[in-house]
This record gives structure tokens, sequence and C-alpha cells, in this order.
């Protein structure tokens, strides 16, 4: 059947590889944003530490990582690290790339919600004898959930375009499945505008479910 150009049962015959690498391009964005957070957080709290040391390794963690394309930061990890003696295969690479440089850009954003709350929080809480830390954790990082929630999913819906860059070391995700289909057919027309339609429809489910979750919030404050 034809649809003007798009000769759709071609689509129907190459749809299941295409859906493969979707599936491992879900896969490493959810790893990223598991593992990015996790890294943006103690490096958002290392910049706002009171301790030097910290602030500034931080400072520079943020300033090298965002500074570096993540191309580049994935050519050092798979090609580079082989010549000081630490291999790393391609998954653990593609991993460590997205949630390192994720990281980075999330730690930004952890911090600007952090420092957005009133100081006058933390010195009420530590005023009714809370520490420092029970105070961050129970007044000051509640209140930072909603604000953080609408810029942390813009970086998360990058990351998963970001996935398309592992390519390059030889992750057969969605965009080099793509390319492994064009080259081998010569239709590359309509596999990548089905690979942009994919990318498409994973990007709008994630713009869903952080809508979805900021409503509720809203609601649960009483808004």
């Amino acid at each position: 059947m034809q649809l003007g150009p798009i000769d759709v049962e071609f689509l129907l015959q190459i749809l299941p590889l295409l859906l493969k690498g979707a599936i491992l391009t879900v896969e490493l964005t959810l790893l990223a944003i598991f593992f990015g957070t996790i890294i943006g957080l103690f490096v958002a709290l290392a910049k706002i530490s009171r301790f030097k040391v910290l602030a500034i390794t931080g400072g520079i963690y943020t300033w090298m990582i965002r500074g570096i394309p993540l191309l580049v930061q994935l050519y050092i990890l798979y090609f580079g690290l082989p010549q000081v003696g630490i291999e790393l295969s391609a998954h653990t690479a593609a991993v460590a790339g997205l949630s390192i440089c994720g990281g980075a850009y999330i730690a930004e954003i952890i911090r600007a919600g952090i420092q957005s709350i009133d100081k006058g929080q933390m010195e009420a809480a530590l005023s009714l004898g809370m520490s420092y830390a029970q105070a961050f954790r129970r007044v000051i990082l509640p209140q930072a959930y909603r604000r953080l929630l609408p810029p942390m999913g813009n970086e998360f819906i990058t990351l998963m375009k970001d996935s398309s860059l592992v390519s390059i070391i030889t992750m057969t995700e969605l965009l080099r499945q793509g390319k492994l289909l064009s080259n081998s057919t010569f239709r590359s027309m309509e596999i990548f505008l089905t690979v942009a339609a994919i990318y498409l429809f994973l990007t709008t489910i994630f713009i869903c479910l952080i809508g979805r979750l900021e409503k509720r919030l809203a609601i649960s404050d009483g808004d």
C-alpha cells in the first residue's frame, strides 16, 4: 500500500526493528535519569555547602561537563579510556556519559530550586530545634519539589533526545537502527520519518506524565 511516497508495507516490515531500538533508547534514558538525578543531587548539595572545598569541586564539575559536548565525552569514555587501561562496554559508556552529562545540568536545576526557597524557612526550622539535615529534608526539599519539576522534566526529555548520540559508540538504539536500515535498503525518507515519529511519541509520553504529576502536586498543595 502506497501513501504518497511512503510504502506502508515496507514500514510495517521495519517497524519491529525500530521498536527494538526504541526500547533500548527508553532503557538508556531511564538509567540516565536515575543516575543523573543522584549525581545532580550530590553535586547541588556540594555547590551550596558551607565547605569551600565541596563548593569549588561541585562548581568545577558543572563547569567542565556543561562546557564539553556530550559527543566528546562519549568519545573519551569509550575510545579514550582504553589507552589508560580502562575499558568500558558500549552500554556502560553510554549510560555513564548520559548520566554524567545529565547530572551536571540537573545539579544546576536542583541548586537553583533549593536556593529559591526563602532563607527564613531554614532559620525558622533551626530555631525549632531541627538539625540542618532535618530542616533541609523536612522543610526545604518538600517546598522545592514543585519548583523543580518543570525544568527537571525538560532535562529528562533532553536526555532522551541526546541518547541518539550513543549511536557513535555502536549502541544500536533507535537512531542507529534507523541508520543501519537506511544503509541496507536505501529508503532513508521513510525510515527517518518513522524514527522521528517514534521519538515524538516517546517525548510526548514524557510530557504527558510530567504534566499529570504537576497537576497532582498542585491539587495536593490546594491550588
